[in-house]
């Protein structure tokens, strides 16, 4: 079976309402590291309730409508998917508990022709139940290695994405060093991506990793850690968005250094593995309000 662009681009997915807790708030920031040091005064108040902050990348698993591309029905070669890129879009602070719904639909596919793969782009909402407010717009670009070619019968493929921002080229202005621990991922998936894949070593071993790793969206969360901890004064406000594209797993334990370049309003950024010294994020972007 292969992709039908109508189909896909018309996929039905269901509105999804989700009520969080100042609990699940708590629980998502230890899963990025927030509070290895209960003493760093930037990190405490997204981990404790008194004046509690919540991590702008906290919209990423709200309204998440779960592995869908597994439905024999896209089409999709769901073995062979990737997860590309990721970017969101803060238009409001989260509230440090609240009933959201998050509304997805697939906002383009591009077929990069046979055996090189498409790139689907599905697109999330994430508003305020009671106030009707939106509060966040994710973007979630898969790598479709198995479904290139696909418009060659005649169907329709989207116009290419652009490319990602440049890296500047003098050296970073900041570095922002964050340890992970060997049990993070099976913190960070309480939050709601619960992929053996991050958990149980056999599966790691048959998917051709040597142990678990960490979910990418994590590895994303910390270098949004450090871009508001580094820029943003840990100020959750302070951020308007936040993009990078995926390059490389890390491993639980490993610490995941950030380059940061610091511009008027901008921040350009760079993640990597510090003990195997591999760049685990890259073209990474942050607008400031």
């Amino acid at each position: 079976m292969t992709i039908d662009y109508h189909t896909l681009r018309n996929w039905p997915f269901e509105d999804i309402e989700q009520t969080y807790t100042q609990r699940d708030a708590i629980l998502y920031s230890l899963g990025l590291g927030y509070g290895n040091d209960p003493l760093d005064p930037d990190d405490l108040p997204f981990v404790y309730e008194k004046a509690l902050r919540v991590p702008p990348t906290f919209a990423v698993v709200l309204g998440y409508p779960g592995f869908w591309a597994r439905h024999p029905g896209t089409g999709i070669d769901w073995v062979k998917l990737l997860h590309g890129e990721q970017r969101l879009r803060i238009h409001r602070p989260l509230p440090v508990a609240a009933t959201i719904v998050g509304r997805s639909r697939v906002a383009r596919i591009v077929d990069k022709g046979p055996g090189k793969g498409a790139l689907v782009l599905i697109e999330r909402t994430v508003t305020d139940k009671a106030s009707g407010e939106l509060l966040a717009t994710v973007e979630q670009l898969n790598f479709c290695r198995g479904d290139g070619g696909f418009s060659a019968n005649g169907q329709p493929s989207d116009e290419p994405l652009p490319g990602p921002p440049p890296m500047p080229e003098r050296a970073p202005d900041a570095l922002c060093d964050l340890p992970t621990r060997p049990e993070t991922a099976l913190i960070y998936r309480l939050s709601g991506d619960d992929n053996p894949l991050h958990a149980d070593p056999a599966v790691a071993r048959a998917a051709g990793f040597e142990r678990p790793i960490l979910h990418g969206l994590a590895t994303w969360g910390v270098a949004g850690h450090a871009v508001l901890k580094t820029a943003c004064a840990g100020r959750p406000e302070k951020l308007a968005s936040l993009y990078a594209r995926f390059t490389a797993p890390v491993y639980p334990g490993e610490t995941i250094r950030t380059e940061l370049w610091l511009d008027d309003g901008v921040v350009n950024f760079r993640s990597r593995a510090l003990e195997r010294d591999v760049v685990v994020l890259n073209n990474g972007h942050a607008e400031l309000h």
